[in-house]
Formats: C-alpha cells, sequence, structure tokens
C-alpha cells in the first residue's frame, strides 16, 4: 500500500499540470505518515498544517 500511494505522489510531482494537494479522509489510515515520508524523501523543504488542531484555520472548512 505505501508503495502504491508514494508513486501515485511521486506521478503528481512530475506532472506539469498538479496543483496545490489537500488531503482529506478517515481517522488512522496512515494520511499524515504518507505525506511527510513522501516530503521527507523527495522535497528539501516541506510545511504541515493541520486544520484540525488550529483554530484559525479551522475556518476554511
Amino acid at each position: 500500500m505505501e508503495r502504491l500511494l508514494l508513486n501515485k505522489l511521486l506521478d503528481l510531482k512530475r506532472s506539469p499540470y498538479r496543483k496545490p494537494l489537500i488531503l482529506k479522509g478517515v481517522r488512522q489510515v496512515g494520511k499524515t505518515w504518507s505525506l511527510k515520508e513522501f516530503g521527507r524523501r523527495y522535497y528539501d523543504n516541506t510545511a504541515y498544517f493541520n486544520f484540525d488542531e488550529n483554530q484559525e484555520y479551522k475556518q476554511f472548512f
């Protein structure tokens, strides 16, 4: 499973038509780990925003 998701994210990274990525879904399925791992492997710098834990961000969803 890890390999499938990371490959899809890598395809998205390589696409000239990519847009910002917002990942939403049910709890405890590995969303955070997957994106942090992808960022660690393929980018020099990443930003992580948790919209559930910060009251300022909740207004957007």
